[in-house]
């Protein structure tokens, strides 16, 4: 057996087509506590700023209220709300001492309109009415994320001493948050209408706006200032951004454009495995045309522009006769960075069949022809 030999290329022309200027582009100027922008399917942070600081989340808490509930609850189960819940302040949809809604309309007051009573509702139905046996359940929840730096108080996320996450931790929640579909359902929405004819506004400014965007939280409060963690997905890559601690609401919404726009542009579609190209051509001996290796499939997927991208071809030099096409040969391996992002079998793009005896012996004699001529040349 012929033992592979590894060849290293870098897949330079894949991204010729993007500028350095692009390519090297600043991370924008953010006005915030704390920001982060992070790629789900890789795991990579292409910016922060203190993402891993404790700070503050608002109204961020409720997609772990929401979480908890929907551990432990059916959406069409109903609620009877408490009279504490139906007291508390701030953002509200006014619930009554008394009223029966859904669980659902409760989420979708909690998410869109960010309605304090509704989160509280939520808890009371969940834990019967014991506050902070719901609240335990939600730092249990945090413990089993690996949200190592959280801490809930309250399911409304109002201000409180010893209340706080993190961009990282918050990042964390909401993708984990995103994978329940009743969940994405609700969060992509900018209004909805919900028992006692109650018309939910969502306060995601850039919901319908942003191209691309498709949830997830907003929040603010006088100590945690305005607060996003969003969701875009845009030309084949989906980013995560969270911004806490915003001056204001339009600064808020002014930074989270700027790095979702900024993240969205590190990334093109490029040809990782390229169809129909010849990665290498392997020996096969007796005067026979080498014959290509080539992917049978191609893979093309957005890639980081800064970042270069690194093929390895990992096959024999030479092939033991006979071949046949569509054998496989090798293994094709790209990396943008340190990372694998595509892996592909090579296989034989020709046949060659095996000579016989007839064969073999014309290709010595005309080598043992060529090598005498060799000596009175």
């Amino acid at each position: 057996m012929i033992p592979p030999r590894i060849w290293v290329a870098a897949a330079v022309a894949a991204l010729a087509f993007v500028s350095a200027m692009a390519a090297h582009a600043a991370a924008p100027r953010v006005d915030a506590r704390a920001y982060l922008v992070e790629n789900p399917v890789t795991g990579e942070v292409l910016v922060q700023h203190g993402a891993w600081g404790r700070a503050p989340i608002a109204s961020l808490t409720k997609l772990m209220t929401v979480l908890v509930t929907l551990d432990r609850a059916h959406w069409n189960d109903i609620v009877r709300v408490r009279s504490d819940a139906a007291a508390v302040g701030e953002s509200t949809v006014n619930l009554r001492a008394g009223e029966r809604l859904s669980v659902g309309d409760l989420v979708k007051a909690a998410l869109i309109q960010s309605a304090n009573d509704a989160a509280d509702a939520l808890a009371d139905y969940v834990s019967h009415g014991d506050r902070n046996a719901f609240v335990a359940l939600m730092n249990e929840k945090a413990k089993e994320l690996g949200l190592e730096r959280t801490h809930f108080i309250r399911p409304d996320g109002l201000d409180v001493p010893g209340h706080y996450s993190t961009a990282h931790d918050v990042t964390v929640l909401a993708q984990v948050a995103m994978r329940d579909p009743r969940i994405r359902a609700v969060v992509r929405l900018r209004t909805d209408t919900i028992a006692g004819h109650r018309r939910l506004h969502t306060w995601n400014d850039l919901l319908g706006v942003f191209r691309g965007l498709y949830g997830v939280k907003t929040g603010h409060t006088a100590t945690a200032g305005w607060c996003e963690v969003a969701a875009v997905r845009r030309n084949g890559v989906t980013l995560y951004t969270t911004v806490l601690g915003s001056p204001t609401r339009s600064q808020r919404n002014t930074d989270l454009a700027s790095l979702l726009r900024w993240g969205v542009s590190r990334y093109r579609p490029v040809w990782l495995v390229r169809p129909g190209h010849v990665y290498l051509r392997a020996r096969v001996g007796y005067g026979r045309p080498a014959v290509p290796l080539v992917a049978q499939r191609g893979l093309a997927e957005p890639v980081r522009i800064d970042k270069p991208l690194v093929e390895r071809v990992i096959a024999p030099a030479a092939l033991e006769l006979p071949v046949e096409r569509g054998r496989p040969v090798g293994e094709l391996r790209v990396y943008s960075g340190r990372r694998l992002v595509a892996r592909r079998p090579l296989v034989a793009g020709s046949s060659v069949s095996k000579p016989g005896f007839g064969g073999k012996v014309g290709f010595y004699a005309g080598q043992t022809l060529h090598h005498i001529g060799g000596w009175f040349s």
